[in-house]
């Protein structure tokens, strides 16, 4: 196995511990996704649906599944705001470019320089956040995506973490496209996608 695929857990549950007392409203899970919760929010990506990005990425745990479904590391952007995780994440993923900001500041960079994403992957706590940030994140994240693109979100609670008045001001949809009840705590996968795309078969939120 490469280096790019290891996994540490206690050190990465460490990380996530000293991460929640530093920022505890900042820190999107109680604990590193499990590799079910990273296969699913994972599931729909294919290696040549072009750059992902992926916000909030932590430890690593969906990038590492990001890369077992085919996607190239080089075609990561990978946006973590807590330096101690970007630093990580430098070191585990060499070849992927590490952005050490705010979510929200996507709107103002153009990391992939024109280049539109395939896709959005998102660990970020959406339900701790207040509703002008959750805004900020899904317009900056959809000015990056191509038409055809979504944005995957997974999050602990019984419905859509996106606000629906904050999906009706920005044309979005979103769907829940399944469960993970063996992740601690049990989580849903959400996609989120422009109201014209392509229909969905996925149940609605």
């Amino acid at each position: 196995m490469s280096r790019n695929l290891s996994v540490n857990p206690p050190l990465d549950l460490l990380l996530f511990l000293r991460a929640g007392l530093r920022k505890p409203r900042r820190l999107g899970a109680v604990a590193p996704s499990g590799r079910a919760l990273a296969k699913l929010i994972t599931s729909e990506i294919v290696a040549n649906k072009g750059p992902i990005i992926e916000l909030g990425a932590g430890t690593g745990a969906f990038t590492r599944a990001l890369l077992t479904r085919g996607v190239p590391e080089a075609q990561l952007v990978l946006v973590e705001a807590d330096p101690h995780f970007a630093r990580l994440l430098q070191k585990r993923f060499p070849a992927a470019q590490v952005l050490a900001v705010q979510a929200q500041r996507l709107r103002r960079l153009d990391p992939l320089h024109g280049q539109a994403a395939g896709a959005v992957v998102s660990g970020l706590p959406l339900l701790s956040m207040r509703r002008r940030e959750v805004l900020g994140v899904l317009s900056g994240a959809f000015r990056r995506l191509r038409r055809d693109g979504a944005f995957y979100q997974f999050t602990y609670g019984p419905r859509c973490p996106v606000p629906a008045a904050i999906l009706k001001r920005l044309g979005l949809r979103a769907r829940r496209i399944g469960w993970v009840v063996t992740n601690l705590p049990p989580a849903a996968v959400y996609r989120i996608e422009r109201a014209a795309a392509r229909p969905s078969r996925a149940r609605e939120a």
